[in-house]
Parts: C-alpha cells; sequence; structure tokens
C-alpha cells in the first residue's frame, strides 16, 4: 500500500506544499492523455487511497468525490492532435504540466515514473511505480482515471460501436474489429500504428 514516507521526507526538508502527479491514457488508440495533481491535506488523508489500477470503478469513484471536497486538484489533459504532433511521451508530459501549473503556488512534485518533464515549474522527484507508493500519486492516479474515464464515456456516446465506455479507448479485440468495420474517427491517435496502417 502507498505511504506518506515520500512527502514526509520533504517536509522534513522545508518543502511547504508538497504534490503527487500521475497521467493515464498512453496507451489507448483514441482519446486524450489525462494527468493529475494533487496536494493531499495531511490532516485528512481519504481511506482507501491506492494505485488506480488495484481498485474497482466505485471505489475509485468515492475516492475521487471525497479527493475534490478535501484536497486541491488540478486536472489537465493532451489532446489527440498534441499526441499524433509531439508523440505520447511529450504529449503526457505537457498534461502533467498543466495540470501542476493549475493548482498554481508549489514547493515540490512526485512524480509517477522515472522522468520528469521539463517544462515543469517546481522541484521533482520521479518515483518508479509512484502510484503505489506515495499516497499523493496516488491519489493522483485515481482523479485521472475517473477524469478520463468520464470523457470516453462520453466520446462513446457521440461514436457508438468502439466500446469506449468499457475499454476506454485501449486496443480491445471489440475496439479493434470496430475501427475495421466504422472506420477511423477524429478522436483516433493517427500516429498510433493500428490507425496508422488502417489509413
Amino acid at each position: 500500500m502507498p505511504n506518506f514516507e515520500e512527502e514526509a521526507k520533504l517536509y522534513a526538508l522545508g518543502a511547504r506544499r508538497v504534490i503527487g502527479v500521475d497521467e493515464v491514457g498512453r496507451g489507448p488508440l483514441a482519446g486524450p492523455v489525462t494527468a493529475a495533481a494533487v496536494l493531499l491535506d495531511t490532516q485528512r488523508i481519504p481511506d482507501g487511497l491506492n494505485d488506480s489500477k488495484k481498485l474497482n470503478a466505485k471505489t475509485r469513484e468515492r475516492l475521487f468525490r471525497e479527493l475534490h471536497e478535501i484536497a486541491r486538484v488540478s486536472v489537465a489533459h493532451a489532446s489527440v492532435g498534441e499526441i499524433d504532433e509531439l508523440n505520447i511521451l511529450y504529449a503526457s508530459h505537457l498534461a502533467m504540466e498543466r495540470a501542476v501549473a493549475g493548482l498554481g503556488t508549489v514547493c515540490h512534485a512526485l512524480v509517477d515514473g522515472n522522468m520528469i518533464p521539463k517544462g515543469l515549474e517546481c522541484p521533482a522527484t520521479p518515483l518508479v511505480k509512484g502510484d503505489s507508493r506515495s499516497l499523493s500519486i496516488a491519489a493522483a492516479s485515481i482523479v485521472a482515471k475517473v477524469a478520463r474515464d468520464r470523457i470516453m464515456v462520453d466520446l462513446a456516446q457521440q461514436y457508438p460501436g468502439y466500446g469506449w465506455e468499457k475499454n476506454a479507448g485501449y486496443p480491445t479485440q471489440l475496439h479493434r474489429e470496430a475501427l475495421q468495420t466504422l472506420g477511423v474517427t477524429p478522436h483516433h491517435r493517427r500516429s498510433f500504428k493500428t490507425v496508422h496502417n488502417m489509413l
């Protein structure tokens, strides 16, 4: 389970605001990549925070609501156009930079993964598997996941047949078959091999 050790170290060194940053949506064939930045209230940390991938949808929704009530939360995206222009890695970094900027003044960011986006406006520490190590990153992973899933549910109503309400744009068999029969939508990532080959 994630804990508050990394945050506590930074606070002990004099940091005033330590946030967690994570992104979701690198692998899908469609939709934006979404990032979240979360500043937890050290006195009011919700029960059950964990890597979003280890939680069911109902628990993620509950924690998403709680975090918006008792923490400072920022969500940002990079569009399909930006993904195709920049590549998915740099687009995910752009989304993280935007999420951090949305929180205003930040002292230190804990970023999931082994890279720090170059455009962050604060000092940062990368944490491999950070969503299972840091409560702040776990919180960000939940917020980003729920926010992006909601976008894909909305897009599924506009473009039915691809199963986005269930697969969130990931390349499931249903999604691949729908690409063959229904074609490519404006929300598909044309730089991704599966989609590019169809064009």
